[in-house]
């Protein structure tokens, strides 16, 4: 029987819808900082799909864009760790947006990518920057940033009255 409220979810299924996204996340990043996907293999498959395009670059310019590349990949896969856990943390809450569910989620993703770049300090073709530590926080705190202003944005557009409600 259905009397229109809903139950609070399960601790178990709490953590298999928001928990789980973000692991299953860190382990594909954990695979990212791997040799398999060095700079070298990166160019490699950049070559491959310009190639495929018909597009030829010189070897300099096939390294830039490479670099901006990977480095715009350091910013989006951060931003979206980012999101997972703090959609993590609000879990089934209403409310849209906490400060500790925005503190909480940059600690996470900065200390993940100190992790990631201390993982890479031991492969063979990659190594340890804390300027990718510093870029892979940033495009973290780049999403928490544009949660914070949407849901800002979602509770004034529903605390403001309208002309029609005042009658």
């Amino acid at each position: 029987m259905d009397d229109g409220l809903k139950t609070p979810s399960s601790l178990s299924s709490k953590i298999l819808r928001y928990w789980v996204p973000v692991l299953l996340m860190l382990g594909l990043m954990a695979y990212f900082s791997t040799d398999v996907f060095s700079g070298e293999s990166t160019r490699g498959a950049i070559e491959t799909v310009l190639a495929w395009l018909s597009i030829h670059p010189s070897k300099h310019a096939l390294r830039n864009i490479n670099f901006i590349v990977r480095k715009c990949a350091h910013v989006f896969e951060y931003a979206l760790l980012a999101v997972l856990i703090f959609r993590a943390f609000k879990a089934d809450s209403p409310l849209a947006w906490r400060l500790s569910w925005f503190i909480g989620s940059l600690a996470i993703v900065v200390t993940w990518s100190l992790l990631d770049e201390y993982h890479q300090s031991f492969t063979h073709t990659r190594g340890a920057s804390i300027y990718d530590s510093m870029l892979d926080s940033a495009g973290g705190l780049l999403a928490l940033i544009a949660i914070a202003v949407f849901a800002r944005v979602r509770v004034r557009s529903h605390s403001v009255p309208r002309a029609h409600d005042s009658a």
